[in-house]
């Protein structure tokens, strides 16, 4: 890579959402600039229409290739698909229109950097219902990355600050995950993890392996999954020459990663890592029904290019109406620019 600032293109997810705003938003912080030269892949109106209820000092400007803008503050520039209709966008809605549209910006943002004219992708949310509506059947971006970019292992990281987890499956319903907890699967996702934490500038990362049942199946008690395939894969992740523990209770396991045993913690199931991971970034108060800090980033590991993205979805309920918060958008940017610059 040169030594330009990234080249870094965001796709705004859904626009029925509350994707373009928080991108909007993220656009109008001058140290993202500072940064990156970001490049927004999405629909030039729908940025427009963002940026004017939002009330923000910027100007939208389309273009046809990322080579074209000049990235500087003040103004968003837009690689235009022109693929949304304004008269007939309707946010907090649904629909297979605004499904193929978040598909096309992120087909593309994949297209871009395979040939290397965009250094990483952040993608902001899309919603599935309405992915899934317009025949991409896809569980979520994580999925639509490993098959355009034909990746065969990947996993899903949440970082806030200090706080990282990464997850040895995602997307699938609970009653399936226990086939999917294998040695292969769990030694492939710590090896991931070591390999991100190493791009992130930690020389010798300290990973923890929750177990799948409770009290991490108290030897055999509660099922035997961290006998059999958990502890033999952290068995030879050790041998490796990688720093890790495990499998551990994980109802004690992400405390103690908060208070620096550990730099991330390598999770079984998303919910096992979702949760603790967003009780550590997200703070909602329920007299002004904001959300005060929504910090967090997702990051795919395994992938033949970065990529990052915000670490919530949608927001159907508050689309439109300029009270989206973009710290996740601001976040997962920055983490981007960090990533292309290790690369």
């Amino acid at each position: 890579m040169s030594s330009a600032k990234p080249l870094i293109g965001i796709t705004t997810g859904d626009p029925a959402g509350i994707g373009p705003e928080i991108t909007a938003r993220a656009l109008a912080v001058q140290e993202i600039y500072r940064l990156c030269r970001p490049l927004v892949v999405g629909d030039a109106g729908v940025l427009r229409e963002a940026v004017r209820f939002s009330e923000l000092a910027l100007e939208v400007r389309g273009c046809a290739a990322p080579e074209e803008p000049e990235y500087r503050f003040g103004t968003v520039d837009v690689l235009d698909l022109r693929n949304v209709d304004m008269k007939g966008l309707r946010y907090k809605t649904v629909a297979a229109s605004s499904g193929a549209a978040a598909f096309e910006y992120i087909a593309e943002a994949i297209r871009l950097a395979l040939a290397g004219r965009i250094d990483a992708v952040v993608t902001g949310p899309i919603h599935k219902e309405a992915l899934n509506l317009a025949g991409h059947r896809y569980a979520g971006h994580t999925e639509i990355f490993a098959d355009l970019t034909g990746a065969e292992d990947t996993a899903m990281m949440l970082a806030d600050g200090g706080f990282r987890v990464s997850h040895v499956t995602g997307h699938t319903a609970l009653r399936d995950v226990f086939d999917r907890i294998t040695k292969e699967r769990v030694f492939r996702v710590v090896e991931l993890s070591h390999q991100a934490l190493r791009r992130l500038g930690i020389e010798a990362p300290r990973i923890a392996v929750a177990g799948l049942n409770p009290h991490a199946g108290e030897g055999g008690l509660f099922g035997r999954e961290e006998i059999e395939e958990i502890a033999p894969a952290v068995k030879a992740a050790g041998e490796a020459g990688m720093d890790v523990e495990g499998p551990l209770p994980a109802d004690t396991v992400f405390s103690k990663m908060a208070g620096g045993r550990y730099d991330l913690v390598v999770a079984m199931y998303h919910d096992q890592g979702h949760i603790p991971a967003k009780l550590s970034g997200f703070s909602y108060d329920a007299g002004s029904d904001t959300w005060r800090s929504v910090s967090g980033v997702n990051v795919t590991l395994g992938l033949p290019i970065v990529r990052t993205s915000v670490d919530h979805g949608v927001a159907f309920d508050r689309a439109g109406e300029a009270r989206a918060n973009p710290q996740s958008m601001i976040q997962a940017v920055s983490m981007a620019a960090r990533l292309a610059c290790g690369a």
